[in-house]
Protein backbone atom coordinates (compact mmCIF):
# COMPACT_ATOMS: atom_id res chain seq x y z
CA UNK A 1 0.00 0.00 0.00
CA UNK A 2 1.24 3.29 -1.00
CA UNK A 3 1.60 5.79 1.68
CA UNK A 4 0.20 8.35 0.54
CA UNK A 5 -2.28 10.41 2.75
CA UNK A 6 -5.80 10.03 1.63
CA UNK A 7 -8.44 12.86 2.46
CA UNK A 8 -12.22 11.07 2.43
CA UNK A 9 -15.26 13.68 2.40
CA UNK A 10 -18.82 13.46 1.08
CA UNK A 11 -20.20 15.08 -1.64
CA UNK A 12 -23.54 16.45 -1.48
CA UNK A 13 -23.09 17.17 -5.30
CA UNK A 14 -22.25 13.56 -6.11
CA UNK A 15 -24.54 12.00 -3.53
CA UNK A 16 -21.18 9.45 -2.88
CA UNK A 17 -18.05 9.28 -0.75
CA UNK A 18 -14.89 10.84 -2.23
CA UNK A 19 -11.22 10.12 -1.56
CA UNK A 20 -8.29 12.61 -2.64
CA UNK A 21 -4.97 12.03 -2.71
CA UNK A 22 -2.97 15.81 -2.64
CA UNK A 23 -0.14 14.89 -3.45
CA UNK A 24 -0.99 12.69 -6.55
CA UNK A 25 -2.05 15.37 -8.61
CA UNK A 26 -5.91 14.49 -10.01
CA UNK A 27 -5.96 11.23 -8.53
CA UNK A 28 -9.18 10.63 -6.53
CA UNK A 29 -11.62 7.78 -6.16
CA UNK A 30 -15.17 7.60 -5.40
CA UNK A 31 -17.45 4.85 -3.80
CA UNK A 32 -21.18 4.32 -2.35
CA UNK A 33 -19.33 4.00 1.45
CA UNK A 34 -16.32 5.45 2.57
CA UNK A 35 -15.17 1.55 2.84
CA UNK A 36 -15.71 1.49 -0.64
CA UNK A 37 -14.36 4.80 -1.84
CA UNK A 38 -11.11 3.91 -0.03
CA UNK A 39 -11.13 0.38 -1.17
CA UNK A 40 -11.30 2.12 -4.84
CA UNK A 41 -8.64 4.23 -4.44
CA UNK A 42 -6.08 2.09 -4.04
CA UNK A 43 -6.19 0.54 -7.41
CA UNK A 44 -6.36 4.35 -8.52
CA UNK A 45 -3.11 5.40 -6.86
CA UNK A 46 -1.51 2.32 -8.56
CA UNK A 47 -2.55 3.06 -11.83
CA UNK A 48 -1.22 6.64 -11.14
CA UNK A 49 1.86 5.92 -10.51
CA UNK A 50 2.00 3.66 -13.41
CA UNK A 51 0.88 5.90 -16.06
CA UNK A 52 3.38 8.69 -14.36
CA UNK A 53 6.08 5.93 -14.68
CA UNK A 54 5.27 4.75 -18.50
CA UNK A 55 5.41 8.86 -19.47
CA UNK A 56 8.37 9.31 -17.31
CA UNK A 57 7.15 11.38 -15.26
CA UNK A 58 8.39 12.12 -11.41
CA UNK A 59 6.85 10.16 -8.54
CA UNK A 60 6.52 12.25 -5.52
CA UNK A 61 7.73 10.90 -2.21
CA UNK A 62 5.11 10.44 0.06
CA UNK A 63 5.20 13.41 2.88
CA UNK A 64 1.86 12.54 4.52
CA UNK A 65 -0.17 15.27 6.47
CA UNK A 66 2.72 17.87 7.84
CA UNK A 67 3.21 18.49 4.07
CA UNK A 68 -0.10 20.79 4.31
CA UNK A 69 -0.51 21.66 7.99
Amino acid sequence: MAKYERIIFWSEEDGRWIVDVPELPGCMADGATAAEALENVEKIIDEWIETATQLGRKIPEPKGRLMYA
